[in-house]
């Protein structure tokens, strides 16, 4: 019953999420909205769902950042159609040039509706190790949208980063300098994140995960010596990938390095046991179930990938 009720807390707090875009400092786009979440910090939020054909893939969190001269944007969406939308919604807030069309990893939720600003001749950023990753995914991801989307496809492509980052960099939007911190191996090789220090905010995109469980596609311990990392820093404001922003983002923080902590201990009896991957899939970390959306569609394939990494430590 307590989990029945976390979990219907959870819904409630995805669905105040999209919500409130309605009514705070709103910009409609489609059947979602761009929120104003902190002076000149907008994001449009992902539904807590996987990606289909009803949703088109609309799931994760994207936006931009609004200087005294310049916009950053920080990922694009899953498609054309959709980095399209963004880029209209940033005309309705201003027009102002988009300089910067940030990608924060890999995954296409985030970086296929990028040649909606090609236009625009923006610098596309991204971690040193996104290029790659991105070469080594394209046919995969993009076949993977074009069934996703049908004839909302056409005109999605991969956008390459042409500026890569391997340590930090900052950018200048015009009385506003944001700084960008690429990570090592966690929840991808090819993390990146963005700070605003004007208003305390940190994009921590799919390194942190809220109200859905968390996806693992890197090192997931090295994701919990980020998360160590992370938690000493003191930040007002976070923009998850996934997500409500929040200032308690400690909290969010403490629940998701749980999850990853016991199915890395749990992996790791699995081994001591001379377990198999097929019974640490059917045994580790059961009992988060009730605590994460789409647990069933994404705790094997964590515990899959993790029990790779794990068995060789």
């Amino acid at each position: 019953m307590e989990g029945k009720c976390l979990k219907s807390r959870l819904r409630a707090c995805c669905l105040i999420s999209i919500l409130i875009g309605v009514y705070w400092h709103g910009v409609s786009y489609g059947s979602t909205n761009v929120v104003e979440v902190t002076d000149g910090i907008y994001v449009r939020f992902g539904l807590q769902q996987e990606p289909t054909t009803e949703n088109q893939g609309r799931i994760a969190n994207v936006g931009f950042i609004l200087g005294r001269q310049r916009v950053a944007v920080i990922d694009t969406g899953n498609s054309l159609v959709e980095g399209l939308d963004l880029r209209a919604a940033i005309r309705r807030v201003t027009h102002l040039p988009i300089a910067y069309v940030i990608f924060t990893h890999m995954h296409p939720d985030h970086v296929l509706g990028a040649a909606a600003f090609v236009q625009d001749d923006p610098e596309f950023i991204g971690h040193v190790q996104l290029a790659d990753a991105l070469t080594r995914r394209e046919p995969f991801y993009l076949e993977a949208a074009r069934q996703l989307l049908g004839d909302d496809f056409e005109g999605t492509r991969v956008v390459l980063p042409g500026s890569p980052v391997s340590g930090s960099r900052k950018l200048d939007l015009g009385g506003r300098i944001i700084e960008l911190e690429a990570h090592p191996t966690a929840h991808t090789n090819n993390d990146l994140t963005v700070y605003d220090p004007a208003s305390g905010t940190l994009w921590l995109s799919d390194l942190l995960f809220i109200g859905r469980i968390p996806v693992i596609d890197g090192s997931i311990l090295g994701w919990l010596r980020q998360m160590e990392r992370l938690s000493a820093r003191d930040i007002g404001l976070v923009v998850p990938g996934h997500g409500p922003v929040t200032h308690r983002w400690m909290d969010a923080l403490a629940a998701q390095r749980r999850y990853l902590k016991k199915v890395v201990t749990g992996i790791r009896e699995v081994i001591r046991n001379n377990g198999s991957i097929t019974q640490a899939v059917s045994q580790v970390a059961n009992g988060e179930r009730e605590n994460w959306l789409l647990f069933e569609e994404n705790h094997g394939r964590n515990v899959t990938t993790s029990f790779v990494e794990i068995e060789w430590e």
